[in-house]
């Protein structure tokens, strides 16, 4: 394998070249350079995946809040926000997102996928895509009809210990929840421990897990800090790409068989875009010729809204005490010397999935404790025992787009998420702060549970609610569905349900933006099973026999919400 910045020595002509070596990239570059026949070049914006902090499991905040690594989008003012912008994070290096993301490995729920089949993407069902999540992973809670236990990803079951985790899991019980043995298994709906992306106390990226294996061969080809300006074209069949690297220089390369994009939900349809794919009236506003008008690039942006609780803790056992600078530097030499300790934590070990209320038919609401708080700013530590219960909402309803600023492939575009802009969802999230003020007076966190410290216990009246939502919501940072899968007659779609452009020839986008909707969880581990999925449709092979494994929902969910 060469692995180099744009030298002169570098074939010009490859069978694939990958736009974008992240969670959807890496897995692509693997599987499709398994033939040593084929020559695969895999593109990378950002720099090699070397930094210790992107081993570090604890070291999310570190990554989020340097530049090298995250392309730290900033987002347009949002009009359900009160006109705040918020930063989009999303990965750049060797791994993308996979490299620097929270680590919460969730597949989203069965009846998501059946829903992206009944839109009109065959092939898509939750049994079509189950042996996907099995062939992708090694379980550390062991295999069974829904877990594998020999892929490149190593997933790690959590094991709680401390005190506040263990409270929320036993208060779910106490007020009435179910309780999954796995929350990406036959039961989503209820309180469990969290999955993570970390392997021997090391983050185990798509890097880790599917470039790693790689390295060795010689028809594989990775190119780092090289910026894709845009698609090289040949009527409306996909040539090449034109690729500036750290330097300047520029290079114009080859694909003999297809350029696919996997750039995720910002960088895919910003490049189709920027090569004159996408609506012809806003290509032209920016001055860009269209070469083929497809009206769904950049529309139907999903995006997971984010609320925090902050509660102080009336007992000494939050997290607080190890952020301080000598707690810091004993947990990091013992992490540097064994791999063990707390900075093998995301310090996210248990999450719920519930349904807002009766008469939704499976969760639409998640929640997550971590047993520190920290400032909605700065993201450093409150300075006292704390600790704070996200709420996310699962299926917003709200929908925004990714647009061009100009026709400067360096400049970044518009991320407009429309956050809370559909009232259904401020209402949802209304629900949900409700719920948790609930769960928190359940007896397993009586002596646990202080005040508490926002959005505080005097906000009670959906007017006062609605004003910390608009000035506190955030993002889970899972952006998709800008170039979603579809029919050729559906307008709005993008690609068809094996990643082809729709119109184009030899094109075709393998991330999270061509979801349909938004799946019920964290984003990266269903990224990864897409690019696994359509790596055997792009070599050719036949899809993976299904696997009808039944799962659980409530039969009563139209009259009870728990």
């Amino acid at each position: 394998m060469e692995e180099l910045a744009l030298s002169k020595r570098l074939k010009l002509e490859f069978n694939y070249i990958i736009v974008g070596a992240g969670s959807a990239g890496c897995v692509l570059a693997n599987r499709l350079s398994h033939n040593p026949q084929t020559r695969v070049l895999l593109l990378e914006a950002g720099p090699k995946n070397t930094a210790l902090s992107l081993k570090m499991p604890a070291a999310v905040l570190s990554n989020l809040t340097s530049a090298k690594h995250n392309w730290a989008f900033q987002g347009e003012p949002e009009p359900g926000l009160a006109g705040r912008s918020l930063q989009h994070d999303r990965g750049k290096t060797l791994g993308g997102s996979s490299s620097i993301n929270g680590l919460v490995f969730i597949r989203g729920h069965a009846l998501d996928y059946e829903g992206w089949r009944q839109a009109g993407c065959e092939g898509w069902g939750y049994a079509d895509v189950l042996p996907y999540f099995k062939r992708m992973e090694t379980y550390s809670g062991g295999p069974d009809a829904f877990r594998g236990d020999s892929g490149p990803l190593n997933v790690h079951r959590a094991k709680p210990q401390d005190p506040l985790t263990l409270a929320f899991i036993k208060a779910g019980q106490e007020a009435g929840y179910p309780l999954t043995d796995d929350i990406s298994g036959f039961r989503q709906e209820g309180f469990g421990v969290s999955d993570r992306t970390v392997f021997k106390g090391e983050r185990w990226s798509t890097a880790r897990a599917y470039l790693d294996p790689a390295r060795h061969r010689p028809n594989m080809v990775i190119s780092t800090d090289v910026l894709v300006e845009r698609l090289t074209l040949d009527g409306k069949r996909a040539t090449g790409v034109v690729c500036r690297d750290s330097s300047g220089a520029r290079r114009t390369f080859s694909a003999k068989s297809e350029v696919i994009l996997c750039a995720g939900a910002v960088g895919s349809p910003h490049l189709l875009m920027l090569s004159g794919i996408g609506p012809a009236d806003h290509l032209k506003d920016v001055g860009i010729q269209t070469v083929h008008d497809l009206q769904g690039v950049g529309r139907n942006l999903n995006d997971h809204p984010d609320f925090v609780l902050k509660y102080k803790c009336l007992k000494p056992v939050s997290f607080w005490p190890k952020t301080k600078p000598l707690a810091k530097l004993v947990a990091g030499v013992q992490w540097i010397t064994t791999r063990t300790g707390i900075v093998t934590s995301n310090l996210f070990e248990a999450v719920a999935c519930v349904r807002s209320g009766a008469g939704v038919e499976y969760p639409d609401l998640q929640l997550i404790i971590s047993p520190i708080a920290v400032d909605d700013q700065t993201w450093a530590p409150i300075p006292e025992h704390a600790f704070q219960i996200h709420v996310g909402l699962m299926r917003p309803h709200s929908r925004g787009q990714i647009t061009l600023r100009d026709a400067n492939p360096a400049t970044a575009p518009r991320i407009l998420a429309n956050y809370l802009q559909d009232p259904r969802d401020g209402d949802l999230l209304r629900k949900g702060i409700r719920l948790i003020r609930e769960l928190v007076e359940q007896p397993a966190f009586s002596g646990l549970r202080g005040d508490e410290i926002f959005p505080g216990e005097q906000v009670q009246t959906n007017a006062d609610l609605d004003a910390v939502l608009s000035s506190h919501i955030n993002t889970q940072w899972h952006l998709s569905g800008t170039a979603r899968m579809g029919s050729g007659q559906d307008m709005g779609a993008v690609v068809d349900s094996v990643g082809r452009v729709h119109g184009m020839k030899a094109l075709r986008v393998v991330d999270a933006s061509i979801m349909p909707f938004v799946t019920n969880g964290n984003t990266n581990a269903p990224t990864i099973m897409i690019a696994e999925k359509l790596s055997d449709a792009i070599l050719g092979k036949s899809p993976l026999p299904r696997n009808d494994a039944g799962v659980w929902k409530n039969e009563h969910f139209e009259m009870v919400q728990r």
